[in-house]
């Protein structure tokens, strides 16, 4: 695991140093001015000076930074500029550079398990989308572990498999929603997972909690479950709220938004089936974890 600090430790401040410590002496400072200056000691600004310090040439080359080190350069050498705001001024390019920028891409080169991003991302950003997309994909892996350790899931299970899945907080279409490739069957009375959990791998599933999203629904997750009248009643004895839709749709957003008009509060759709339609259960939950408890619970 590699931090986006140590990119900014390892490759920014060095060639940074290096390159304001070579504009100073430029500009005629002593060495012991420039390291007082820079805050370093007099060896490091003979290192720097003897090109003994490793640079990194996308640093150097980027006209923003080359910028910086002439405007800090000169406002420390005419003492126009105070050491303090020229740490912020650094600060700030970091900061930029850090958010879908330089850093970010040198950030991905040094953690390969980045790669995919395309240094489209700030770490240091709550709202980003990598660290939404990290957050359901782990909140995914948790539900897959209580689905994996709930004894008598595989008998919740309808014939055409169960999927489990969560969605990013501004989804609108189906890439923006993790699923099971391949969905979760029953194995010899086991829930079997095929594969990890990707965005885009849930189609049916997914499509019933956006269309639940879309006209009201505050839910994050979705789970289907074989459909009884028993198991509605389970549901509706845990605190539930239920509302059924036609089986026989042609466009799932408008029977699931009929639904909701009449049950606003709905956690759990469910439809009958119907000709060579199978009946199913949606459970709506805040995480995919929550909807893996409310199974475990009628299990």
């Amino acid at each position: 695991m590699k931090f986006a600090e140590e990119v900014v430790v390892e490759e920014f401040l060095p060639t940074f140093r290096s390159m304001l410590a070579a504009d100073l002496r430029e500009r005629d400072l002593t060495q012991s001015e420039v390291a007082d200056a820079l805050g370093v000691s007099q060896s490091a600004v003979s290192k720097y000076a003897h090109g003994e310090v490793a640079q990194n040439d996308r640093v150097r080359d980027d006209e923003r930074v080359r910028r910086l080190v002439e405007e800090i350069g000169e406002g420390l050498a005419t003492g126009s500029m105070s050491q303090v705001q020229a740490l912020v001024e650094v600060e700030v390019l970091v900061r930029r550079l850090e958010d879908h920028d330089l850093i970010a891409q040198l950030h991905e080169e040094a953690m390969p398990a980045l790669e995919g991003y395309g240094g489209d991302f700030d770490v240091h950003d709550p709202d980003d989308e990598l660290r939404s997309t990290e957050r359901v994909l782990t909140s995914m892996r948790r539900a897959i572990r209580i689905v994996e350790n709930t004894s008598g899931f595989a008998a919740l299970i309808p014939a055409v498999g169960a999927n489990l899945c969560e969605c990013l907080p501004d989804a609108d279409g189906i890439d923006d929603v993790a699923g099971i490739p391949g969905r979760i069957f029953d194995v010899k009375g086991r829930a079997t997972i095929p594969a990890e959990p990707e965005f885009g791998a849930s189609e049916h599933v997914a499509s019933v909690l956006l269309a639940a999203r879309e006209h009201g629904s505050d839910a994050r997750a979705a789970l289907n479950l074989r459909y009884d009248l028993d198991l509605i009643e389970r549901l509706e004895e845990l605190g539930h709220v239920t509302a059924e839709f036609d089986a026989e749709y042609d466009d799932v957003a408008s029977v699931v938004g009929e639904a909701l008009s009449e049950t606003s509060d709905a956690t759990v759709l469910y439809h009958t089936g119907g000709y060579g339609i199978e009946p199913i259960t949606y459970v709506l939950s805040d995480s995919a974890a929550d909807a893996a408890r409310v199974a475990r619970k009628l299990a």
